[in-house]
């Protein structure tokens, strides 16, 4: 029987190395075939799980998937409450792929939910998966890395707990006419041989507009990495293809223009996006929860990469001993082939609290994938806290940001009238070439804008050893979007802070934007 057969019969006998070709063949027959939504259906108790009902059900760690003969271990996520489409799972032993077949076994069922063991569950089947390995100390095995919902999954490296999330692919996000969240149907965990550090698991997405196969090779640690294949296949014309989304998390933190009631001074997954462009500059771009959906496009070609970062490492500035906010990953996405011409496009949606991610970025590429279009893409994602271990990547010799504020321009006790709409910005930059810099050193901050009245422009050194840019901003009724970089003698000390101030924001202070203070 040819494998392709075999592969969709879920029973494979061969080299490892020729399945995942074989996946690539399986996602473009789909994709020239009419899209048809899985067909599963869970049982009645389970499509009716409450989210109190579904926390009642546990993976057995007694039943974990290789745990006494791998390094890695494998546990399962139960169907019901939000997932309602179970995934097909199977494991490769030595060339052999095989079915995961759900049994209650491999669950615990406790209090109310011990009713579902009286109830037919056939069909249940796996929403998902998590992978353990002792990252932390040899005698544990932690959870690194999970797979649930849509093509979601979640990775951690030492010492972090779990915040923003990575996905397969984004379609048309904050589009009109609505999101498409395409779907990990199926996958196969390939086994680790016994001492094994890294380890592969390979998918099919499927979505109306598309399918594809993906390889993961996977590899936890300080930083935990993923290089990631993608083979895509358009079922049909697609508006706006998001390439290896990132999707986060900021509900207030420095730059909100008016905190909620809330004694945590930060709430947030991620503080800011961060950019290295093909021509090697990089950008900050603070992120904040705006009164209105945003979207920014920061154009280019074959970038160097792109991450949401979580640069505030320490608690007593966020306060939240449940959370952790300050233990929540930064994850960086590298092309390791070039992308081409397109943007890193961010969207910033508004959320009333930190239930909800507001957050996402990718790579859009400039030409759009159209019916019958086939794309490659190859890139590894890896977690750092707030910077890469590695000096090769650019920021060891840059100062990097580290605090954006704002706030009304007047000064104290002036009886002088001030159009609230003027805002101070200062952008305080650390480390680099300005670590033990002295005061008297010229200097300068490099401001640009496109849009808006900036004026009163001051560097100073501060007493910690930081370097402050400060400005007023005057933009009555357009937005201003705001570069700004530390020089000395024309060449540049620090990324580049980029920022679009909306006076709308304004709104939340309860001002009539274009009245003065002194009315």
């Amino acid at each position: 029987m040819a494998l392709l057969s075999l592969l969709l019969s879920g029973v494979v006998n061969a080299d490892t190395k020729a399945f995942f070709p074989q996946l690539t063949e399986r996602a473009q027959r789909l994709a020239e075939a009419p899209y048809q939504s899985p067909q599963a259906r869970l049982p009645a108790a389970l499509q009716t799980l409450d989210y109190d009902g579904y926390r009642q059900i546990r993976f057995d760690p007694a039943q974990a998937i290789w745990k006494d003969e791998s390094l890695f271990s494998v546990q399962l996520f139960h169907s019901g409450f939000l997932f309602q489409t179970p995934v097909k799972l199977f494991l490769i032993e030595e060339g052999e792929a095989t079915p995961l077949e759900f049994s209650s076994d491999f669950y615990r069922y406790d209090d109310g939910a011990a009713e579902l063991l009286e109830k037919d569950l056939s069909g249940a089947g796996h929403a998902g998966f998590r992978l353990h390995f002792p990252l932390n100390n040899v005698d544990y095995a932690d959870e690194f890395m999970v797979f649930l919902g849509a093509s979601y999954f979640r990775l951690v490296g030492r010492n972090q707990a779990y915040g923003l999330s990575g996905r397969g692919l984004a379609i048309d996000t904050a589009a009109p006419g609505g999101e498409e969240f395409p779907e990990f149907r199926e996958f196969w965990l390939v086994k680790p041989q016994a001492e094994d550090t890294h380890m592969t698991v390979l998918a099919l997405l499927d979505s109306p507009s598309l399918s594809g196969a993906y390889r993961f090779d996977i590899q936890p640690g300080h930083q935990s990495r993923v290089d990631v294949e993608a083979h895509l296949f358009a079922r049909r014309d697609i508006d706006k293809l998001g390439v290896a989304p990132l999707t986060s998390m900021f509900a207030h933190g420095d730059t909100s223009v008016a905190p909620p009631d809330d004694f945590r001074p930060r709430v947030h997954d991620s503080e800011g996006l961060l950019t290295q462009t093909g021509h090697g500059e990089w950008i900050w771009h603070p992120l904040h929860n705006p009164r209105r959906p945003r979207i920014s496009a920061f154009q280019d070609a074959s970038p160097g990469g792109f991450g949401l970062v979580q640069r505030e490492r320490r608690f007593s500035h966020y306060l939240d001993r449940e959370a952790h906010y300050h233990r929540r990953p930064s994850q960086w996405v590298e092309p390791l082939e070039a992308w081409g011409e397109g943007h890193v496009e961010l969207v910033e949606l508004p959320s009333p609290d930190e239930t909800h991610d507001n957050i996402v970025a990718y790579w859009v590429p400039a030409i759009t994938m159209q019916a019958g279009d086939s794309r490659h893409y190859r890139y590894r994602t890896h977690t750092f806290n707030a910077d890469f271990a590695q000096p090769d990547l650019g920021q060891a010799m840059l100062a990097k940001v580290v605090r954006t504020r704002q706030g009304s321009a007047g000064v104290p006790g002036s009886q002088e009238a001030n159009p609230v709409t003027q805002r101070r910005f200062i952008i305080d930059f650390q480390g680099g070439q300005l670590s033990g810099l002295s005061a008297g050193q010229p200097v300068q901050a490099m401001l640009e804008a496109g849009k808006g009245d900036l004026s009163d422009l001051q560097v100073h050194r501060l007493p910690n050893g930081d370097w402050r840019a400060s400005f007023r901003v005057d933009s009555s009724h357009e937005p201003a979007d705001i570069r700004l970089w530390l020089a000395l003698h024309g060449r540049p000390l620090s990324e580049t802070w980029h920022f679009t101030w909306y006076p709308e924001e304004l709104d939340a202070l309860g001002i009539k934007r274009g009245s003065d203070v002194s009315d």
